[in-house]
């Protein structure tokens, strides 16, 4: 047996002809938008599966029952002791260098095709912006 396709339009023709439910069986295709359009009128779709239309994933793990899961705790950590502030912290790159180096290796790819001053502009910004001026 062929299957049968059913369009918004379609949903709207049957509802308009005083139709306000479909069975859906394995011969029975509805379209998205016919989905959207049954819902928006109220027109019932009747089926004996899970109501499933054509753009929704198919997510198993969904329905199948939930069966309970025993969660295993951690045992817990003790605090560990704030340092001290003595340490010295590590001192950040030379922005020249860093900027000098982005500044060459866009150079390289690029060449000409953009303007030193314009890509040094750019280049200053986004290193302050990192943190690193």
């Amino acid at each position: 047996m062929s299957k049968e396709f059913y369009t918004e339009k379609d949903i709207e023709d049957l509802f308009n002809r005083g139709i306000k439910s479909l069975q859906i069986t394995e011969n029975v295709a509805l379209t998205e938008l016919a989905y959207e359009k049954a819902r928006r009128l109220g027109f019932q779709l009747v089926t004996d599966r899970a109501d499933n239309p054509p753009a929704a994933p198919v997510r198993p793990y969904l329905s199948e029952p939930q069966t309970r899961q025993t969660v295993q705790t951690q045992p817990a950590v003790p605090p560990v002791a704030p340092v001290a502030m003595t340490q010295s912290r590590p001192t950040p790159p030379d922005t020249t260098d860093v900027e000098k180096r982005i500044r060459s290796a866009v150079m390289a790819r690029l060449g000409n095709q953009v303007d030193a001053k314009v890509l040094d502009n750019i280049i200053h910004r986004v290193v302050k912006g990192i943190g690193l001026k």
